[in-house]
């Protein structure tokens, strides 16, 4: 008699390796499509403002996405959702890097002393470039090799400039966009909400540890 096959499970049916790949070949989609658009010259009368609008906004998008994974692992799972963090956070700092090299090359052609009056001329210019900064380090230290390096306390600690490097975002979104605000306000409620999440979490954390005191 041959031995019933075992029902599949989540994880047999779902590769969180595959889903790595997936994200990522999507997330590089959009930078193929305006390189192709460019190739063309369909970028518009303006093609370094369609750039820095797109590269700025897949940037905020993917940094959205990022802060979005442990509420949704909390909530829903499955726990390979964790798994997606590191690359949904790689494509932020990716198109977050796009973005400013467009900026510093196409607008300012490598001019540093121009960027700097800019930065302190210009509030949105100050927000992105305080953005795009608070990236560097949390990019630098996403490997394995880096977490066990610092350690998961001092790393975890790191990686909440996360919600740092979103807010300066949004805001440097809501500056720079001067009529329709509707999609920075947008990303505001889900940034706050996140925030308010991250906040209420560490209530329950520090009530939780208090309480095994007593």
């Amino acid at each position: 008699m041959k031995p019933s096959n075992p029902k599949p499970t989540t994880a047999t049916l779902f590769d969180p390796a595959f889903a790595q790949r997936l994200v990522l070949l999507n997330g590089l989609f959009p930078l193929a499509l305006c390189g192709w658009d460019g190739f063309l010259g369909q970028l518009g009368a303006n093609p370094l403002e369609f750039i820095l609008r797109l590269t700025g906004g897949l940037a905020l998008v993917f940094l959205t996405l990022t802060l979005t994974v442990t509420p949704l692992v909390a909530w829903f799972g499955p726990p390979w959702l964790i798994r997606l963090r590191r690359t949904l956070g790689l494509l932020a700092f990716f198109h977050a890097s796009l973005h400013f090299t467009a900026y510093v090359w196409f607008d300012k052609m490598f001019d540093l002393a121009a960027v700097g009056v800019d930065v302190l001329r210009r509030p949105f210019i100050l927000f992105g470039m305080l953005g795009f900064l608070v990236m560097i380090p949390l990019a630098a230290t996403s490997t394995n090799r880096m977490i066990k390096r610092l350690g998961a306390a001092r790393w975890k600690r790191l990686h909440r400039l996360t919600y740092v490097a979103a807010v300066a975002g949004v805001i440097h979104f809501y500056l720079f966009v001067k009529a329709d605000t509707t999609m920075p306000l947008a990303f505001a409620a889900i940034v706050g909400l996140l925030l308010v999440y991250r906040w209420l979490r560490a209530q329950q954390i520090t009530t939780l540890g208090l309480d095994a005191r007593r």
